[in-house]
């Protein structure tokens, strides 16, 4: 069974992100949560992201109950 999220949908906006991490997730075609929701570290350094900003994002999703690599919390 699948677990569906409410903010799958929406814009990256609502993760109130830095300015420079929403400008390199939107340079590679992120603009959904759940766009960002299925990537990976590794992928997310592939676009240029240092490690304290994909820390600042992983805070971020569980904030909403969701990980990268398309995890869900309770």
């Amino acid at each position: 069974m699948i677990k569906k999220n409410a903010y799958i949908n929406e814009k990256i906006d609502i993760l109130e992100l830095d300015e420079s991490i929403i400008k390199i997730l939107n340079l590679n075609d992120i603009v959904t949560v759940g766009n960002l929701w299925g990537l990976t570290r590794k992928k997310l350094k592939e676009f240029g992201l240092k490690d304290n900003d994909i820390k600042h994002i992983v805070i971020k999703l569980q904030l909403l109950g969701l990980d990268l690599n398309k995890r869900v919390y309770n």
